[in-house]
């Protein structure tokens, strides 16, 4: 009896765990029965573009903690671990992001597909000055030049295609809808910017917005180079002040997540009142908890934008 009993206890056991493995399987399969696949993202660009072209069929997330500074990013131990579960990891480019050979040499999981978004991209250099160094010399805001964002979300689809052939057709439409968007915001920039009384415009952070000033046939001045850890040099300070009056230029812009310290200096000193530009590096937790997507973002730059070369 006491055998039987035991025997009992034991099979009773194996037949909860199964039935608990089976749903959590359940849980993370797709409306058509198969698994949905876990994907790792760097920064907000590439999280945002993967999880509007996944869909349903995959689990998205970001490595970069809502709030954090990019540039001063360390990946974690646990970082590792989130990519030794992955199917897919997408980065924007090693310029940006340096760490990702490091933590893609770190993980075990042969399986991981580690794609480098800028593939296909001609990254430009920065200006040669003194004060735009960092990054190697090379500018890694690749996606504020909207067609380099479609060729990303191109990569995504790729991938996602090669790890997921089942779903191609799903993957590649949803991919096709988000890079109309795309183009219908770049028509959107060209025909709203093509009429303002300025075409400078001037930032107290680093130099963030290059793609896009060249993208529209605007001239970009910032404060401090590529590295937002460096600080402006009084010469550089001063001539961005200059830039703003010679140019009666009302604004300045500041950046996401950086204190605007700088560009608040440079507005007390020239008039000019400050008016936010978003890189899109990273979102906020404030914004991150109210979904804000990669459009929306580029839309309210457009509006300031509008503001700060004096449109309409």
């Amino acid at each position: 009896m006491k055998i039987s009993y035991i025997v009992l206890v034991v099979v009773s056991m194996a037949a909860l765990l199964f039935a608990s493995a089976c749903q959590k399987n359940a849980a993370n399969r797709t409306g058509t029965g198969s698994r949905r696949l876990s994907v790792v993202t760097s920064l907000f660009p590439v999280y945002d573009f993967a999880r509007q072209i996944a869909g349903d069929k995959a689990d998205v997330v970001l490595l970069l903690p809502p709030g954090t500074e990019p540039h001063s990013f360390d990946p974690r131990p646990g970082d590792i671990m989130a990519l030794n579960h992955a199917d897919l990891f997408f980065y924007t480019n090693i310029y940006m992001e340096p760490w990702v050979q490091k933590i893609i040499a770190g993980t075990g999981n042969r399986a991981l597909l580690a794609v480098d978004t800028s593939t296909g991209i001609t990254l430009t250099e920065a200006a040669e000055t003194p004060d735009h160094k960092g990054h190697h010399g090379m500018d890694p805001h690749m996606w504020l030049d909207f067609s380099h964002a479609t060729k990303m979300v191109e990569n995504i689809r790729d991938a996602f295609v090669s790890k997921d052939p089942a779903h191609g057709s799903f993957y590649a439409a949803n991919a096709t809808a988000y890079i109309q968007q795309l183009t219908v915001l770049d028509d959107r920039y060209r025909t709203s910017l093509s009429g303002c009384r300025k075409k400078i415009f001037v930032t107290g952070g680093h130099f963030t917005f290059g793609y896009l000033a060249r993208k529209y046939g605007l001239t970009y001045v910032s404060a401090y180079g590529l590295s937002p850890n460096s600080e402006p040099t009084p010469g550089a300070v001063a001539k961005v002040t200059r830039t703003l009056k010679e140019n009666g230029l009302k604004h300045i812009f500041f950046e996401e997540l950086i204190t605007p310290h700088i560009a608040e200096t440079i507005g007390r000193e020239s008039g000019a009142e400050l008016l936010m530009l978003h890189g899109a590096h990273n979102i906020s937790k404030d914004e991150f908890r109210q979904n804000v997507t990669f459009l929306s973002l580029m839309e309210a730059n457009l509006i300031n934008l509008m503001i700060g070369l004096q449109c309409g």
